[in-house]
């Protein structure tokens, strides 16, 4: 019964790993991508010192009965878990005046700041949510493979980004919704098993995966011109 406060114990990592990158971008003015760049770094490089480059282990049985055995209607615990999580993100983003904050700040932080938004703390909990949130993603990630290894999400990097753009939201911030973010994780996983199907290898979908992203920035981008 160590896996629940395990798994907590890990989204609060993952919470604090979030903090400190919004620390350094919201108070150290450290560029997002550099910024995110460099804590990657530390993370693998502190778990190869942890597990000595070697991770050993399995899976918990419950985590991976929790994830993948019906549960709900016969659902898979995963897809239950992904419908609740979208039914919170969407009332947290839509309904709540930390989510019209967040909204405000991608917009234009500077005419946010000057109608009283917080933005640098409002920049700091988003990143530590979102650390607590890709931590949550590693746990079902965990129980849905069975396997533990280094760059264990290292395939889903790429699509995630995608998936994001696919469904509307713009990077630059200020615009999207998560029920967008959820359509087009549905849409690439179809799209991946079309791929699958084919037989097209992983450097294939990746490649197809980074086309779809820069084509539909191309076309966002065009579109906020005016263009």
């Amino acid at each position: 019964m160590l896996v629940l406060p395990v798994a907590f114990a890990v989204i609060g990592v993952g919470f604090l790993v979030g903090l400190i990158n919004g620390i350094g971008i919201a108070l150290l003015r450290i560029p997002p991508l550099v910024m995110t760049l460099g804590m990657t770094g530390v993370v693998s490089g502190s778990i190869q010192v942890i597990t000595g480059g070697m991770p050993s282990g399995a899976c918990a049985p419950l985590l991976q009965r929790l994830v993948t055995a019906p549960s709900l209607f016969g659902i898979p615990g995963v897809a239950v878990l992904w419908l609740v999580l979208g039914l919170v993100m969407s009332f947290l983003l839509g309904h709540t005046a930390y989510g019209k904050a967040l909204y405000a700040t991608g917009a234009n932080p500077i005419v946010a700041a000057l109608s009283g938004v917080r933005t640098g703390r409002i920049r700091v909990v988003t990143y530590g949510l979102s650390g607590a949130l890709g931590s949550l993603g590693g746990c079902v990630l965990l129980g849905y493979t069975g396997s533990v290894f280094l760059n264990l999400g290292e395939p889903y990097t790429l699509p995630s980004v995608a998936a994001v753009v696919v469904g509307g939201t713009r990077l630059s911030g200020g615009l999207g919704h998560y029920s967008g973010t959820m359509a087009g994780a549905f849409l690439l996983t179809v799209v991946q098993s079309i791929l699958i199907t084919i037989g097209l290898p992983e450097f294939g979908r990746q490649i197809i995966y980074g086309l779809i992203v820069l084509t539909l920035l191309s076309l966002y981008n065009r579109n906020a011109d005016g263009i």
